[in-house]
């Protein structure tokens, strides 16, 4: 069974999912793989759950300009060691900052002693994360300035930036190439 609760966020809105006692999904309503593996499995609302009142009083605080903590929720994400460590390494992104795919794809190597890793490998992970915004995939652009790669949409993950303060002007659109 997953438990589901909802919550309207100044972006959209947002589906979190819990296992009864971890949170298992944070997902834009109709981003590309929406409930990810969840999706399909029996459902029933319950955003009684400590772990779902946890995430909605967290993302009261993330959109009200606090930082709270990630970590401080029971995060559960379900996924392969190799994307476990990539949504590990999006929590290690400061608020306020963005990285590319390539410097994660640097540090997983290094993680895992590998010579090199694809940062390709590393931008499919990303977007698989099934926890956006408090595992902060919207921090990741391309190595050119590019805004590319957000499963819940461009405007979304330059909303999220914005609300954290990043300078989006010196980013760009990858399918327009114009400046924002």
């Amino acid at each position: 069974m997953v438990y589901l609760s909802h919550y309207q966020s100044p972006v959209c809105p947002l589906t979190l999912a819990s296992d009864g006692e971890h949170l298992t999904g944070l997902w834009m309503d109709g981003q590309k793989y929406f409930l990810g593996s969840l999706a399909g499995c029996p459902t029933e609302d319950r955003p009684e759950l400590p772990a779902l009142r946890e995430t909605a009083a967290w993302l009261d605080r993330y959109f009200a300009g606090e930082r709270p903590d990630p970590l401080s929720l029971p995060l559960a994400p379900a996924g392969s060691g190799f994307r476990r460590l990539i949504w590990q390494l999006l929590l290690e992104i400061p608020y306020g900052s963005v990285t590319t795919y390539g410097a994660l794809a640097e540090e997983t190597a290094r993680r895992l002693s590998r010579p090199t890793m694809s940062a390709q490998a590393v931008g499919g992970a990303v977007g698989h994360n099934p926890i956006s915004i408090i595992i902060p995939c919207h921090r990741v652009v391309g190595a050119s300035g590019s805004l590319t790669g957000y499963a819940g949409g461009l405007e979304k993950k330059i909303a999220l930036l914005t609300h954290e303060g990043v300078d989006v002007t010196r980013f760009f659109r990858p399918k327009t190439g114009t400046a924002l």
